[in-house]
């Protein structure tokens, strides 16, 4: 296991070393220059030199890499003489927009992207494996002819609509919700859940419908299996042999896809955020693309790279724990 364990941690660095190098090319090639953005359009050849110069975009592309990476664990300073500024670590830069730490940007707003995510994650995993846990063991039924069409139809719903229906509902015409907004807990708990219910409900919507139907197809394989067979042919109890034997097996694939769908969402649900006007990672992340805010688009890109990384690390730990043959091989 240790081995294992090694083995998956070089890999995370590999991968998170490989996307910064990919992102910080894509930014070095393809974007505008940084220095005419903060200068403006009025602003004179001079001015634009003396920005490059504070910034380090005057040097090599592999000097700025490194610096990048170099701020990324020890910080790094900007400018020189009066004008010196040091970015303590972890630093992502300035935001060329606001020319506020990105490194604080992102820590502000993290909480409301998380609450967001884990809400709807509890939400979408419970109403979605229950429901093709049920659908499956009522193979044909009217409840999984109702279900499943239900499955389809709210997967083919896009979140914005959902969303602008919900609120036009709830808020504007039965004004039993108010507007969401970014509410701490312990501040006012009650407000706190009103705010965040109906991003809740829109974001675990089309991932609980999609749940459904995946569980619905691997409970109805394992039930098919030789094992349940011997199971049922020895009498046990019905509802020990599914929890026991059948939804181990059948969740997987479940922990598979919610270990990437989870960590996606950790870097900030993008649509849900943005409509809502809740001020998480993803409408900051909208936000810096609408303005071309460098170091924030790559801020929020390795965030959500680290995230996904991280979740497939989570993940592989927990297929040890639902499947033996794995915990087996990891050894």
């Amino acid at each position: 296991m240790a081995r294992y364990l090694a083995g998956r941690a070089a890999g995370v660095v590999v991968i998170l070393f490989l996307v910064c190098l990919f992102t910080f090319i894509i930014f070095f090639t393809l974007s505008p220059d940084p220095a005419v953005m903060i200068c403006g359009k009025t602003c004179t050849p001079e001015r634009i030199d003396q920005i490059r110069s504070v910034l380090g975009l005057d040097e090599p592309f592999g000097t700025q890499f490194v610096s990048f990476l170099v701020g990324l664990f020890a910080g790094r300073d900007y400018g020189e003489g009066a004008n010196l500024v040091h970015c303590a670590a972890p630093c992502l830069g300035y935001s060329f927009q606001t020319n506020q730490s990105v490194w604080d940007m992102v820590v502000e707003r993290l909480p409301v992207s998380a609450t967001v995510a884990i809400g709807a994650a509890v939400l979408w995993l419970l109403v979605g494996v229950a429901a093709g846990l049920v659908s499956a063991v009522k193979e044909g039924t009217w409840w999984d002819r109702a279900a499943m069409g239900l499955a389809l139809g709210g997967s083919s719903v896009p979140n914005y609509v959902l969303a602008l229906a919900l609120q036009y509902v709830l808020v504007v015409q039965l004004q039993v919700l108010p507007f969401p907004q970014a509410v701490a807990f312990g501040d006012d708990p009650v407000l706190w859940f009103q705010s965040y219910l109906m991003p809740w409900v829109v974001l675990a919507t089309g991932y609980a419908c999609l749940y459904a139907r995946l569980t619905r197809a691997n409970v109805i394989d394992t039930l098919a299996e030789n094992f349940m067979r011997t199971a049922r042919a020895k009498g046990l109890n019905p509802a020990l042999t599914l929890r026991r034997h059948a939804l181990r097996p059948a969740l997987t694939p479940i922990a598979t896809i919610f270990g990437m769908d989870f960590a996606a969402l950790l870097g900030g649900a993008l649509i849900t955020e943005t409509v809502f006007g809740l001020n998480g990672v993803g409408k900051m992340a909208a936000d810096s693309i609408a303005k071309n805010d460098q170091p924030v688009i790559m801020a929020v890109t390795l965030l959500a790279a680290f995230f996904v990384v991280i979740g497939n690390v989570v993940v592989d730990l927990l297929y040890t724990g639902l499947d033996p043959r794995v915990r087996i091989a990891a050894k």
